[in-house]
């Protein structure tokens, strides 16, 4: 008998049923399936990278005469910039609410849809009222995706590979970083395309990499964890066979039988106030850890990126115009972090690997700015030294995500996601530049110093509380990390399969 023949979930009673699905999903070998579900789900995080940089980076553009748009570039960065902000908060709650009572497949449907829509008739915009509307409708569509996306990853991705494939992929948005800085140069370039064409062009080119995704979104499944606690037990059980029996085709071997199971009493939907009570009632301690971790990496992200370009331009007198390739070197360095550093999260495990990077970014950022505060660095340099914080300051950010989504019970994941990132959000987004906007901008050495001691502060102390209450979730099952909230009885070796 094959691991694909173990028998479907057993109803234990009316609305009760014993299932093996978090267990068979956790052994299952890395496969053709699962590149499916990471190209599927996790690219959308290149199209925000690619959204917010390419925005920042054509403000200028938009603000001049022929442009097209009556609108100038403080409107772009700061009224715009804001209302994308708050749309990522209201999304990301929204949509975090409706995907824990709705599922995971539906919502990221429809939150792509929303970022496609938006994205489109910004492209169109011919008002400042207009524009406004739409970038707080696409960063509404963006932050639902967080929710929904981050939640269905954790959901599909076995154990052993759960740490490095979020951080990978939560990594992946500065590539859209580094696409969006560099696509910039070529769609402002007046000799290629009109003023009043290269900016609509760069906002029609996400709509076009947002419809490649979703044709290949099609085929990601519904979560099957979701699917057995929300009633649809034999859907879970089917859908799971088949990618048994898929994967057993494609590595020609027969999977290992599960090792445990474990019994839900099934429901439709959980209350808010069910939601709110568990993690911060029940598990005070992890979302002390979750707000640390993101404020602190919302404040150093913002210390650096925030005003780089007005530190790169006021005291190294780099042309404006040139500023978007340093900040691709930037967006390297935040890449390449998660991608070197990730398999280490679920190898030496998450607490050292957290506070480490976290207390590693923060400490390097101090270096950073006694370097700048003594005149020691050029523009080449500061660079240099922004790219080594981000190096590991983008592994620590990412780790935000991934902690904050395996460590809560599975029925408030997709909502525990989205509480954190919009307060992470927020303080990078309103918080941040309230702080930073004046110190970066002055043109006054000690002002961009404490702005960098301010970031680096914050990312420390957030280590500090990583180094005490990070959860040691490497390797482990989401359901041992948190146990579900529709539990019935303790999970434990799954029963011989039948002959």
């Amino acid at each position: 008998m094959t691991a694909s023949d173990t028998p479907a979930s057993v109803p234990a009673a009316t609305g009760t049923v014993t299932t093996a699905v978090p267990a068979r999903l956790d052994r299952l070998p890395w496969s053709r399936w699962h590149w499916m579900i990471v190209i599927g789900l996790g690219t959308v995080w290149i199209l925000d990278g690619l959204e917010v940089t390419t925005v920042g980076n054509i403000a200028g553009r938009l603000s001049e005469k022929g442009s097209g748009l009556a609108i100038s570039s403080a409107q772009v960065t700061g009224i715009a910039a804001a209302l994308y902000v708050a749309g990522a908060c209201a999304g990301a709650l929204f949509f975090g609410w409706l995907t824990d009572r709705f599922g995971r497949k539906r919502l990221f449907m429809v939150t792509l849809v929303v970022y496609l829509a938006a994205t489109a008739l910004t492209a169109l915009s011919f008002s400042p009222w207009w524009f406004f509307t739409f970038r707080f409708l696409t960063g509404f569509g963006i932050g639902g995706e967080y929710a929904a996306i981050n939640s269905a990853i954790d959901e599909l991705i076995p154990s052993k590979y759960r740490g490095r494939v979020d951080l990978i992929i939560n990594g992946s948005y500065w590539l859209g970083a580094i696409g969006g800085a560099l696509l910039s140069v070529v769609m402002l370039n007046t000799d290629i395309f009109p003023k009043d064409l290269g900016w609509r062009l760069t906002f029609a080119l996400g709509v076009v990499l947002g419809l490649v995704i979703l044709l290949v979104r099609r085929h990601v499944p519904e979560s099957p964890r979701w699917q057995f606690i929300h009633g649809r037990g034999e859907e879970a059980e089917e859908l799971v066979s088949s990618v048994e029996r898929e994967i057993e085709q494609e590595k020609g071997e027969t999977l290992p039988q599960p090792d445990r199971e474990i019994t839900i009493k099934q429901r439709k939907s959980i209350g808010f106030g069910l939601i709110a009570k568990t993690v911060f009632g029940r598990y005070p301690k992890r979302a002390t850890l979750g707000l640390a971790l993101f404020i602190g990496q919302a404040f150093l992200y913002n210390a650096i990126t925030f005003g780089f370009g007005a530190i790169l331009t006021k005291f190294f007198d780099v042309p404006t115009d040139r500023t978007g390739y340093y900040f691709a070197v930037i967006a390297a360095g935040n890449f390449i972090g998660p991608l070197v550093l990730g398999k280490l999260f679920d190898t030496v495990g998450r607490r050292i690997m957290i506070s480490s990077t976290y207390l590693l970014s923060g400490i390097l950022l101090f270096g950073t700015a006694w370097l700048f505060d003594r005149g020691s660095l050029n523009a080449t340099t500061l660079t240099a030294c922004w790219c080594v914080v981000l190096f590991f300051a983008s592994a620590g950010a990412s780790s935000a995500y991934l902690t904050v989504s395996e460590i809560f019970p599975m029925e408030t994941r997709a909502m525990a996601i989205a509480f954190f990132y919009a307060l992470g959000t927020a303080a990078g987004g309103i918080s941040g530049p309230l702080v930073f906007a004046d110190l970066t901008k002055s043109g006054v050495v000690g002002d961009t110093v404490l702005a960098f001691q301010i970031g680096a502060g914050l990312m420390c102390a957030a280590g500090l509380v990583a180094a005490f209450l990070a959860v040691n979730a490497e390797r482990r099952s989401l359901e041992d990390i948190a146990t579900p909230l529709s539990v019935a009885e303790p999970s434990g070796p799954a029963s011989a399969p039948a002959t």
